[in-house]
């Protein structure tokens, strides 16, 4: 059933812009007629001119609207400057009322246009349907056809346009939840190495369990590539790296591990680099991004490292990599885990307990339990311990002064950091990242 229809106005004639009552009202009936109770919520997009007065087209629209007395209080008519603002806002209330079934009404030339907008701006959690608007010059005869059959593809050109618009309004919104916000390890040089964990500020993302400063985007969540690329963006430009050289692993949850200038495998939680200028990032929501660095040989590392990769030991096949790649010696490699849920939150099956309990039994408390709670920090340690990772050289929840700590729990604070275990399934992400620098 549809939940919301959107009403595509933008690029309506000069000609027909006296006549856009009729127009409206006409539309507005035959959604009515056809619409299940209650009635869908209604988004009229318009052009708003530059310099023009910023209510006169809502004013010129109010007596059709009230016409339509079921679509009362669940009709707005959104104004912006670029196709990209209105859509993105009409984005914003269908997040806010947890919407993703729109049928878009728009004159026929426009559907393929917007549906280059709408791939960049929504993810496959929203599901379109489209039906064109024809439109007489004197806007007395209004139809609402069926779908055309054929594709067309726009040209490279036109795709270059909007996304760079695209691009220039994502720019243009200012910064959530307060400034962006890095943390540094003390023990990760800052003369050889740039790196840090984020946090969930100083982003885009408007969705609650994304705001702000979301780092990944997937089918199953409601922030699209776009939202995500300039999040990464103003990351960049805080942090001092290169976003068209940063790659980020992706996630398995197993051990396998990409070495920087050979064939990528499909799928990896672990990647090593001795390439200067290249930034390597791993993300966690809960699972622990575990950053490596080597001074002496100059390399460096990052891994996601879930429960299920902790156990494969995902960790110590990061540092082998830089041992067998780059010459490293596992005394001089040093290790940062970052956020992640900690002990006092995280709970797994007692089937799946065992398998830390068989590590340490430190690494479970309420053992008996159905659920007993897991530390894969301490998991973690004790695994790059015994391969040959030297004590003091793995920074973790352990270190003694709290004010050097970054290995809070995720969990345990919802203004800092993301969490799956707390929000759900649309559940933002935070990284760590390294690189060497130039």
């Amino acid at each position: 059933m549809v939940e919301a229809v959107l009403l595509d106005l933008f690029s309506l004639p000069a000609n027909l812009q006296s006549n856009i009552q009729g127009l409206l009202r006409n539309t507005l009936e035959t959604i009515e007629k056809c619409s299940s109770i209650p009635a869908p919520f209604v988004y009229v997009m318009c052009c708003q001119k530059q310099g023009s007065e910023r209510n006169s087209k809502q004013e010129s629209l109010l007596p059709a609207l009230r016409e339509v007395q079921s679509l009362k209080k669940r009709l707005e008519v959104v104004r912006a400057l670029t196709t990209a603002a209105a859509l993105y806002t009409i984005k914003q209330r269908l997040d806010e009322k947890d919407l993703s079934i729109i049928k878009v009404i728009l004159p026929t030339l426009r559907k393929d246009l917007m549906k280059v907008y709408i791939d960049h701006l929504f993810t496959a959690v929203y599901q379109f349907e489209f039906e064109d608007l024809q439109v007489a010059s004197d806007c007395e005869n209004l139809q609402i056809a069926e779908p055309r059959s054929e594709e067309q593809t726009l040209p490279t050109q036109d795709l270059a346009l909007i996304r760079s618009e695209i691009q220039l309004y994502l720019e243009s919104l200012p910064s959530l939840k307060g400034e962006l916000t890095i943390l540094r390890s003390s023990l990760i040089p800052d003369d050889i190495f740039l790196h840090g964990f984020t946090t969930r500020t100083g982003g885009i993302s408007y969705i609650p369990t994304l705001s702000s400063c979301n780092l990944f985007s997937s089918s199953k969540r409601r922030d699209p590539q776009v939202v995500v690329k300039e999040n990464l963006r103003r990351l960049a430009n805080a942090a001092g790296f290169n976003p068209e050289t940063f790659h980020r692993v992706k996630i398995d949850h197993a051990n396998a591990v990409c070495i920087m200038g050979k064939t990528e495998p499909d799928s990896y939680d672990g990647i090593v680099t001795n390439q200067k200028g290249v930034t390597i990032a791993a993300p966690g929501a809960d699972c622990i991004p575990v950053l490596f660095a080597d001074p002496v040989r100059k390399a460096c590392g990052a891994a996601h490292s879930g429960w299920k990769g902790t156990l494969l030991g995902v960790s110590m096949a990061t540092v082998n990599a830089m041992v067998s790649e780059y010459g490293c010696n596992v005394k001089d490699i040093l290790v940062v885990l970052g956020p992640s849920v900690g002990p006092c939150c995280y709970k797994l099956p007692h089937e799946s307990a065992k398998e830390f309990h068989r590590i340490d039994p430190k690494c479970v408390r309420l053992f008996d339990s159905a659920s007993p709670y897991i530390d894969i920090r301490r998991a973690t340690r004790i695994l790059l311990e015994s391969g040959g990772i030297l004590p003091e050289n793995i920074q973790d929840d352990s270190v003694t002064d709290q004010n050097q700590n970054i290995t809070f729990c995720t969990a345990c604070h919802p203004d800092k950091f993301y969490s799956h275990f707390r929000d759900g399934t649309n559940f933002g992400t935070q990284i760590g990242f390294i690189s060497i620098k130039d």
